[in-house]
């Protein structure tokens, strides 16, 4: 076999060189064409595209983190709020409101002119432009707060703020933020600019559990939000940056001075002139109200749970007389202003209650509602003093006495216990209706032990209406126990009725009937002589010309406590003033300033 002839490899010469010098190689191929600064060009788009692509991923991670339990946006014209409870004076007239009040929805064409324009141009100028994110109105806020060195301008749209009341809660979080920016943009897209401020006006929370402006506008004005004036409008467009510090009700200064801003405001934007901005400030008005009729509504409402319907709107009738809670109200506050102050007299009671029935008509639980809503007039616990020696003298009454009976004022010792009488001095042989009138301490003690001892004492009370526990000593007589206001109040009742123990209550629709306690001719024996009390006694200062006035004065160990229950023209007034601390008055005693403050009440009651 031929062998294969063996492979020849070519020969390249190598490239022509110019008069012998070497040859130039090429430079490396990714460098041709190249410069630095196009190097870093293509390095900054290829990382930058890399880094688009993750923030993209990370941006959609994100909203669908923050979207996981978003609220179903198509809910957002179901109304969901807590039941109302509209409580009325005995004429019809509103005097509270619990729970969320909603007045009447109401499309943007019927409200009142006034009010769109007035929102728009305090919360959102811009509204009609954005989107619903208004990038200039944040920049704005921004800049104004920062030159003013505290937040005084919010950068939320009208749409922002539909997204918050219809869906979300006032947490200050960003996941709330970017659930609010969420929603806004589903709004924005879902519903038109009319719809979205439509919503707003018929949602917005206002103050007083009133959620949007009909609401509000028959609350504060009485009048529907159709049919609100300029200078109205203005007050409730102002009310949703702080419901509660620009209440009409609560705060008629701060709301006032918020309206003239709305109004200033509406002047910039050009929805009205600047005369008209003067004129409306000028009718800027309340209508009149109690002052704070807080203590007995609080209290009605706790007596009404068991007649509302679960999940059902109620408006219910009490007892409350508008104008004597007034009176009630104002006069009190002047005495602890003016002769309260001077003698270190911190907070003051007042009841007024219906004698034939229990019917309450005022109650004021303290000098101010809105600083301390405790009710003094239900839930404190005082010693009653002297005004607990009607059921002592009631108890001698029972057991065969009569007023024009005899009764030792001398001194008295039981044990280690030596009762003295206020003068620190001793009449001998009084009548017990004098002895009454005059307040004598060992006149109570010698008829209770004549007349069956603490116990008898104690029941005789318990059987006119007082329920708390009482002491089991001679002490008793004295009025060593403590006790309520309205509750001693009401336990006068029988003296001044004919002898029926009333109930105090303030729903119109559950009176309680008045029960038989006491002998109508006993009855009248204890009205005599409390007229006494008042007539040539220790309870002159609450004597008024021409009517019948009867009751009995209070007065406790180091002037702690000073009292005054009276009758007068079918109503008990029962008065309690002293200090929350407990600390002494200045010599205030019952016959004195509660007395006067009886008479400065009873003489302007209807």
């Amino acid at each position: 076999m031929a062998r294969p002839a063996p492979t020849v490899p070519r020969f390249h010469p190598p490239p022509a060189t110019a008069r012998g010098r070497k040859p130039i190689s090429p430079p490396p191929a990714a460098s041709v064409g190249t410069s630095p600064r196009r190097r870093a060009l293509t390095w900054l788009l290829r990382w930058g595209f890399i880094a688009s692509v993750w923030l993209t991923l990370a941006a959609a991670v994100a909203v669908l983190w923050f979207a996981r339990d978003l609220p179903r946006p198509e809910s957002a014209l179901d109304a969901v709020r807590r039941p109302s409870l509209t409580l009325q004076d005995r004429s019809g007239h509103v005097i509270a409101t619990f729970g969320d009040l909603v007045g009447e929805p109401l499309r943007l064409k019927a409200f009142s002119p006034w009010l769109p324009a007035a929102i728009v141009a305090v919360e959102d100028r811009r509204f009609w432009h954005h989107p619903g994110i208004d990038p200039i109105g944040l920049l704005r806020a921004a800049w104004v707060n920062l030159t003013a060195g505290r937040v005084v301008q919010g950068g939320s749209t009208l749409t922002q703020q539909v997204a918050k009341t219809l869906f979300l809660s006032n947490a200050r979080t960003i996941k709330r933020k970017v659930q609010e920016l969420l929603l806004t943009l589903w709004l924005e897209r879902h519903f038109t600019k009319q719809e979205i401020l439509e919503i707003y006006l018929n949602r917005v929370y206002l103050g007083s559990g009133a959620w949007g402006m009909d609401a509000a506008a028959r609350i504060y004005f009485g009048v529907s939000a159709r049919h609100v004036t300029l200078a109205q409008a203005a007050v409730l467009a102002g009310l949703p940056r702080a419901p509660s510090r620009f209440n009409p009700r609560v705060n008629p200064a701060l709301a006032l001075a918020r309206g003239k801003e709305v109004l200033a405001a509406m002047a910039v934007s050009g929805a009205i002139t600047e005369q008209q901005a003067r004129t409306a400030a000028e009718r800027i008005s309340f209508p009149p109200t109690s002052v704070a009729p807080g203590w007995f509504a609080d209290w009605v409402a706790g007596q009404s749970q068991a007649l509302l319907a679960p999940d059902a709107d109620a408006v219910l009738r009490t007892t409350l007389d508008s104008h004597d809670q007034l009176v009630a109200e104002t006069r009190l506050s002047a005495l602890l202003a003016g002769a309260g102050a001077t003698d270190d007299v911190g907070q003051g009671a007042v009841v007024v209650l219906d004698a034939a029935n229990g019917a309450v008509r005022a109650m004021v639980g303290g000098r101010n509602f809105h600083d301390s809503p405790f009710n003094r007039a239900v839930l404190a616990r005082r010693q009653p003093g002297s005004t607990f020696k009607p059921f002592v003298w009631l108890t001698a009454l029972r057991a065969g006495l009569t007023p024009d009976d005899k009764v030792l004022d001398a001194p008295l010792r039981i044990g280690s216990w030596a009762p003295v009488n206020f003068e620190h001095r001793f009449l001998g042989e009084i009548t017990l209706e004098q002895a009454l009138a005059q307040s004598i301490n060992t006149a109570a003690v010698r008829l209770m032990l004549r007349c069956g001892g603490p116990k008898a004492i104690a029941t005789t009370a318990t059987e006119l209406g007082i329920r708390d526990p009482l002491p089991k000593d001679a002490s008793l007589a004295l009025g060593t126990g403590e006790v309520g206001l309205l509750e001693l109040t009401a336990a006068y009742a029988p003296f001044f009725n004919g002898g029926n123990r009333v109930v105090p209550f303030g729903l119109a629709r559950t009176p309680h009937q008045p029960e038989p306690v006491i002998d109508p001719a006993e009855a009248a024996m204890m009205a005599r002589m409390l007229a006494a009390v008042v007539t040539r006694g220790t309870g002159r200062a609450a004597a008024i010309p021409g009517q019948i006035v009867a009751g009995k004065t209070g007065t406790t160990q180091d002037f702690r406590d000073a009292w005054f229950i009276g009758s007068t023209k079918g109503l008990l007034i029962g008065i309690w003033l002293g200090n929350d601390n407990d600390t002494p008055m200045r010599g205030v005693m019952g016959g004195g300033l509660p007395a006067r403050l009886f008479h400065d009440i009873a003489t302007r009651l209807d």
